[in-house]
């Protein structure tokens, strides 16, 4: 019974030993990951990404064009083919600080020598450069044109990030020695220890991996400006839901199309019929080889036509294999409103309008300012903004319920209300009076909180939207 008792004490003495040890270890395991992500961070922060290269026009001296002073059209011209997309480039370059301190502010004014303008990722030609897009504004550096003398490349510090050799050591040291004076001490102090290294390994990572999302979502804003194809694409599946005389519309409120297939979500009470398959109670699928048909001899025709064209799909963004996800916005029925962070709900809204701008130029805009002083956003030029749209009168905005309030009714976009902001009492009864059933039939996107709104998503800091009503999450370009 003594001998018995002896090794279980001594047993128990063993095992807080050989925890402690196992704890030590996974800190120094943690450990050297920091010491690796502090001495790897400041080669990691001057490897720019491919992202980073943009297409670039430096504006020549008259001298070295005969006296010819370059314009926006021109340049469309050389690097497009077409000069009427000059307003393209001008959208890419309104009010981005030039090195001589100009800006360019309006289509009419004049380009100064030396500029560097950005370009779509679409322009051709001997005078388009490659240059690397810093982050900041209208800060693009791009390679000297010929007979122009170089001057040495200016140093982005905010994503400089450089650690000396010795100190890096002679803190990994100290808080090596931490360790093993709180090892001794018990095995609770070791894990917390522990527990706060693997913090700061992550908060040594998190600036690398949020700069890797603006990138990725950067990306995403160009693929969208350039893919024309997977729009036409969308469209095209809505004319296999379009009514005939044997079937009424269904309606389409989203839909994915991707390599291996196309996925929609309808509302809950519809069924379709194969090849299409169901995969909850609102999402349908079918391979990309099946296609949809209409049985020979039904009526179509004007219909059909007239269903596909009152539609109006944008990119919200995409999902988590990539894949761009269309929204139908004629199915709102009134108000969306971005809530979260702000920065990525303007993002959310300015993608829809550049998305509308290239699908359905000249629909008029007007904007409102909202109550909390949010500075407006950015109207696209091939927009038409209005100052001030005549409304009804306007009625006290009816309060929320929940993320859907009512079900919702195709509504053709005829207009849109945009507000930078949460609306102030004015502003939010002008848009119910502009938006809401039975108003003046416009579409309104709100950067904000708003009672009347029949959509609500939500955005986070890393970049993503959540749409509630379709349970989905998307990453949303920049």
């Amino acid at each position: 019974m003594d001998t018995m008792s002896n090794g279980a004490d001594l047993g128990s003495e063993h095992r807080p030993a050989t925890d402690t040890a196992r704890t030590l270890l996974h800190a120094l395991a943690a450990l050297l990951a920091a010491c690796l992500v502090t001495l790897g961070a400041s080669a990691t922060a001057h490897a720019a990404p491919d992202d980073d290269l943009i297409k670039v026009f430096v504006v020549p001296d008259p001298a070295q064009t005969g006296g010819q002073l370059a314009t926006l059209q021109s340049i469309a011209t050389a690097t497009l083919g077409d000069a009427s997309r000059s307003g393209e480039i001008f959208d890419l370059n309104r009010g981005l600080a030039q090195k001589d301190g100009g800006a360019l502010n309006s289509p009419a004014d004049r380009l100064h020598p030396g500029w560097i303008l950005r370009l779509p990722q679409d322009a051709s030609g001997p005078q388009v450069q490659l240059a690397r897009d810093t982050g900041d504004q209208g800060a693009a550096t791009a390679p000297p044109s010929h007979g122009q003398q170089t001057s040495p490349p200016s140093t982005d510090r905010s994503t400089m990030f450089t650690i000396p050799l010795a100190a890096a050591v002679a803190v990994l040291g100290t808080i090596l020695l931490a360790l093993i004076t709180a090892g001794i001490v018990g095995r609770r102090k070791v894990r917390t220890a522990y527990a706060a290294v693997r913090r700061a390994v992550h908060r040594l990572g998190e600036p690398m991996r949020r700069r890797r999302r603006l990138m990725q979502r950067r990306a995403t804003g160009r693929r969208f400006a350039t893919d024309a194809d997977s729009v036409r694409q969308a469209y095209g599946i809505l004319g296999e839901f379009a009514r005939t005389r044997r079937q009424p519309e269904r309606p389409v409120h989203a839909l994915r199309v991707d390599g291996a297939g196309v996925t929609v979500w309808l509302t809950a009470s519809d069924t379709v019929d194969a090849p299409w398959t169901n995969i909850d109670r609102t999402r349908w699928r079918r391979p990309a080889a099946a296609t949809g048909f209409v049985t020979r001899g039904e009526d179509t025709g004007m219909t059909s036509q007239t269903s596909v064209n009152a539609a109006c799909l944008l990119r919200a963004g995409t999902d988590a294999d990539g894949e761009p996800m269309f929204v139908d916005l004629s199915r709102l029925d009134g108000v969306l409103s971005v809530s979260g962070d702000q920065n990525v709900a303007r993002d959310v809204v300015q993608n829809l309008l550049a998305e509308i701008a290239r699908t359905r130029p000249n629909t008029p805009v007007t904007v409102l300012r909202g109550a909390d002083g949010v500075l407006p956003l950015m109207v696209p030029t091939s927009l038409r903004q209005v100052p001030r749209v005549d409304a009804p009168a306007p009625t006290a905005p009816a309060a929320g319920r929940g993320t859907v309030r009512a079900g919702a009714s195709r509504r053709p976009v005829r207009g849109l209300v945009v507000v930078a902001g949460t609306p102030g009492e004015r502003e939010a009864a002008e848009l119910a009076a502009l938006c809401e059933p039975g108003g003046a039939g416009w579409t309104g996107l709100v950067c904000g909180e708003v009672s009347v709104a029949h959509w609500r998503w939500h955005t986070d800091a890393d970049g993503h939207v959540d749409i509630p009503v379709m349970d989905v999450r998307l990453t949303v370009p920049a």
